[in-house]
């Protein structure tokens, strides 16, 4: 048994990021073919474009915001005319950064900032991919969510905001197009050992291991291991889910 995407088209959204420069490759591996989203990064895109045909995958890169409804048709019309197919698997991962403090001193700007690129990233990625998927029967919308939209702790409040809003919609999107045999499912990392980490040499966080009942951070290429799981046929009875991969740092509780 292998995680078999021959012949499958995935989009990645914030693909030049910490973990999109990861599910990239990881997809490629799978077999599926990689369409690139980068907002700025277009050197790192293309990068990883290099090693998607180094794999021997098919490719493209887009540049695209996915918080502007006509930004992402656009996207879309490019991906027709270079790929001449339509995408069977979309990963909306990118995600704005800002400065984290408390509720009393957030700026409103913040919470719209987050309301975007969380709520809107998926309702607008859902609205343009999603119509081809239910003609063809077939479809995997994956979403990256957070621990932190579970744990609320102090500071975390934009973003914990936007990511329970992405996930109410997500919930709702898996019910009305499950019968076209489209599965909608979100992963949530935990602090996570990524490029950028490494590059600092902080891998250790002894704080943080200790409350993880794994008593390690994970890594990047864990959560790109669920997106391909995810992704692939194996999980195809497997909807409306949120799958922390965080060690046990969260548990979802019935």
């Amino acid at each position: 048994m292998r995680i078999d995407l021959s012949g499958r088209l995935a989009v990645v959204t914030g693909a030049t990021g910490q973990l999109g420069r990861v599910i990239v490759p990881t997809l490629a591996e799978c077999g599926a073919a990689i369409v690139i989203h980068y907002l700025r990064n277009h050197d790192k895109a293309l990068e990883l474009l290099a090693t998607v045909k180094q794999i021997g995958a098919r490719g493209m890169v887009a540049q695209a915001d996915v918080t502007n409804l006509d930004s992402v048709l656009s996207m879309r019309d490019e991906i027709r005319r270079t790929m001449h197919t339509t995408p069977d698997i979309i990963v909306n991962n990118a995600v704005s950064q800002y400065r984290w403090t408390s509720v009393l001193e957030q700026s409103p700007e913040d919470y719209e900032d987050q309301f975007r690129t969380c709520v809107l990233h998926n309702v607008h990625m859902a609205q343009v991919f999603v119509p081809d998927m239910i003609k063809n029967r077939y479809g995997r919308v994956i979403a990256i969510s957070t621990e932190c939209a579970m744990q609320n702790w102090p500071s975390q409040s934009a973003y914990v905001s936007g990511k329970r809003g992405m996930d109410g919609v997500l919930r709702v999107l898996a019910k009305e197009i499950g019968e076209h045999q489209i599965t909608v499912n979100q992963v949530a990392p935990g602090w996570m050992i990524t490029d950028s980490v490494r590059k600092a040499r902080s891998e250790r966080q002894d704080w943080y291991e200790r409350q993880v009942p794994l008593r390690r951070r994970g890594t990047d290429q864990e959560v790109a291991n669920v997106v391909a799981f995810l992704a692939s046929d194996l999980a195809g009875f497997i909807t409306g889910a949120y799958i922390p991969v965080c060690g046990g740092n969260v548990m979802p509780c019935i």
